[in-house]
C-alpha cells in the first residue's frame, strides 16, 4: 500500500469522523523519516481520542497497524504514527499553540474538503 494511499484512507476516515480543519503537508522533500502528515482538528478531548481510534481500526482492516500512538490519555493531542503518514489529531487551542503548519511550512500543503 502506498503512502498516498494511507494519506487518503486516513483523510477518508477523519472526514467520516467529523474531523475539522483537516490538512495535509507533504513532507517528503523537507524530512526523510515520513512522507505526509496530516493534521486535524477535534471539538473535545473524547473526539480526539475517537478519531485515533477510528483511523487505528480503519487502517487495521487494510493490513496496516500503526507503528506507535502518543498522547491518548490527556486527549489534547494524539499522535498516530504509520511510518509513511503520520496523523496529529489535536483540540484547535492545542494545535494554535504548537502550530504544526508554520512548523513544517517547507511543506506542500493541501486542505482535506469531503475530496
Amino acid at each position: 500500500m502506498t503512502a498516498s494511499t494511507i494519506e487518503q484512507l486516513i483523510c477518508d476516515t477523519l472526514i467520516d469522523a467529523k474531523g475539522q480543519d483537516i490538512r495535509v503537508l507533504d513532507v517528503r522533500k523537507v524530512t526523510d523519516f515520513t512522507d505526509f502528515m496530516v493534521i486535524v482538528s477535534g471539538t473535545s478531548n473524547r473526539h480526539v481520542v475517537s478519531m485515533a481510534e477510528k483511523v487505528r481500526e480503519k487502517l487495521r482492516d487494510f493490513g496496516r497497524k500503526a507503528l506507535g500512538t502518543e498522547g491518548e490519555k490527556p486527549g489534547d493531542w494524539v499522535l498516530v504514527d504509520f511510518g509513511d503518514v503520520v496523523v496529529h489529531i489535536m483540540r484547535p487551542q492545542t494545535r494554535d499553540f504548537y502550530n504544526l503548519e508554520k512548523l513544517w511550512s517547507d511543506g506542500e500543503r493541501a486542505d482535506v474538503a469531503g475530496r
